[in-house]
């Protein structure tokens, strides 16, 4: 909308920025932004629900702008519902994997028993997310593309972030049903496996991530 960092300075360039449908939802995003960081300064060691609250409604946001937002009518409410479901599936399951592999740390001390219900809790829960990533992902690709292969740029793209997800999902499994069974058995060595296992799961999410951010920007036809 802009032709360089001095029109940040200018109101009718945001006044134009608002005027659109994207411009809308992202003075939310700076508004929503600015509240989060208001908490983090005012309640930091208290606010942690309110933060939850406040990037949960940032995240779900980002589903009224870009190829969500493409359709009109119902099929528009479809897609945009569907695609917040997404985004809401993959911040569980993806930004699970971190706090999972510090509660992996924590399980070898004196932490253990809380470390390990919260292991159980997130791989219950992980079922629902990954699913969920699946199943949203399936219905996004043919409200864009018309169909779940497509022969642009974007659809090969799209191919190439689903090989990824593919291999976190295998990686999950193994986790889930493999290695987690032997924990009580092997101990060390399977927690070991699992640390291993979950940090290229997050190496596979990590490059789905960045798939995603060159495709965004294309034409999916």
């Amino acid at each position: 909308m802009g032709e360089g960092w001095t029109d940040v300075w200018r109101p009718a360039v945001w006044q134009a920025v608002a005027g659109t449908r994207f411009g809308g939802v992202w003075i939310w995003q700076i508004l929503l932004a600015w509240i989060a960081l208001a908490v983090v300064w005012i309640r930091p060691r208290h606010g942690a629900r309110q933060l939850v609250a406040l990037l949960a409604a940032q995240l779900l946001l980002s589903a009224g702008v870009g190829h969500a937002a493409m359709h009109d009518g119902l099929t528009g409410v479809l897609q945009r519902t569907n695609h917040a479901v997404h985004l809401f599936c993959v911040a569980s399951w993806f930004g699970g994997l971190l706090p999972f592999i510090y509660c992996l740390r924590l399980a070898q001390g004196r932490w253990r028993p809380a470390a390990v219900y919260t292991m159980a809790r997130f791989s219950r829960y992980g079922h629902l997310a990954v699913a969920g990533t699946i199943a949203s992902g399936a219905l996004n690709a043919l409200l864009i593309q018309g169909g779940l292969i497509g022969a642009s740029p974007w659809g090969r793209m799209l191919l190439i972030k689903c090989a990824l997800v593919a291999g976190m999902v295998v990686i999950a499994l193994v986790n889930r049903y493999v290695l987690v069974p032997r924990m009580s058995a092997s101990g060390s060595q399977a927690e070991s496996l699992i640390l291993r296992t979950t940090q290229a799961e997050i190496g596979l999410g990590a490059l789905a991530l960045l798939a995603v951010s060159l495709f965004a920007t294309w034409e999916p036809y």
